[in-house]
């Protein structure tokens, strides 16, 4: 993907972070390595006192919030007893004074800090924290399908032929992340994954590079997709968001298109077109 290390993800929740919270200030970072993370954007920012500064978990506010994974916020960052100081020289160049940090958590791991800040020593109300959470909630998000096809083109590229189980992880994988990829704002990422998700339907194929035999809908692959996993009516609609009607009805003009009488028929026509891996 052309952004391996999310820094377009990161820019964007700050910038989305900053609007909703009524902060004058937000910068953060995700990690580079173990235990520290560092601070690679920032917006608001009057200085440059902050870009660069590589946090140590369990250090400062925001790596104290990373090593409990949860949001905390100090009223005055320079006078607060809850925290270490590593980092005060850096705040105070920048005239920071209430700050709120939110650790990123994907699967399990903190993948970086969201931070958001005043002048001011103003105690952070509900409304500032929830807008926080959520940019970060949204950032955790966009990391997990990011991960998710990084993992597929990884599965894809390995040597198939000989290896039946290979095919089927990439299967399984390529499934999901169609699912993934419609709960996706941003309609570029998204429209990046599908397109990353049609190279991998296609290398199956005898002619990777020709376009799909059969015109499908991308909801009509969404629904073939799942089925192809085994998935009832039911199950592909929670996992699509979509009604179990709904689904019913692209299944039905999916297999019309591939001229399939059975759901096993039009899996097996989909992936002879170059629709499903």
């Amino acid at each position: 993907m052309g952004d391996p290390d999310g820094a377009a993800e990161v820019r964007a929740a700050l910038l989305r972070m900053r609007r909703n919270t009524g902060l004058s200030v937000a910068f953060g970072g995700l990690s580079t390595g173990s235990r520290q993370f560092r601070i690679s954007d920032m917006t608001g920012t009057t200085t440059h006192a902050l870009r660069g500064l590589a946090i140590r978990t369990g250090s400062g506010l925001g790596g104290k919030a990373a090593a409990l994974t949860r949001p905390l916020s100090v009223t005055d960052y320079q006078s607060s007893h809850v925290i270490s100081h590593e980092y005060d020289a850096a705040v105070a160049a920048e005239g920071l004074r209430s700050v709120i940090a939110v650790p990123v958590v994907v699967r399990g791991r903190v993948r970086g800090v969201l931070y958001g800040a005043l002048r001011r020593p103003l105690a952070l109300g509900d409304r500032s924290l929830s807008a926080a959470m959520d940019a970060a909630r949204d950032l955790e998000q966009t990391l997990a399908v990011r991960d998710e096809v990084h993992q597929l083109l990884s599965v894809a590229r390995q040597p198939t032929t000989a290896d039946p189980a290979m095919w089927e992880e990439v299967r399984e994988a390529h499934g999901a992340l169609r699912a993934l990829a419609q709960r996706v704002q941003d309609p570029a990422l998204r429209q990046e994954l599908l397109a990353a998700c049609g190279r991998l339907a296609r290398a199956s194929s005898s002619d990777p590079v020709a376009e799909p035999a059969v015109d499908l809908s991308p909801r009509e692959v969404d629904v073939l997709a799942c089925v192809a996993s085994g998935a009832t009516n039911a199950a592909a609609a929670e996992r699509l968001g979509l009604r179990p009607e709904t689904v019913k009805s692209y299944l039905r003009s999916g297999m019309r298109k591939l001229g399939a009488h059975t759901r096993l028929e039009a899996v097996v026509a989909a992936r002879r077109a170059g629709v499903l891996p």
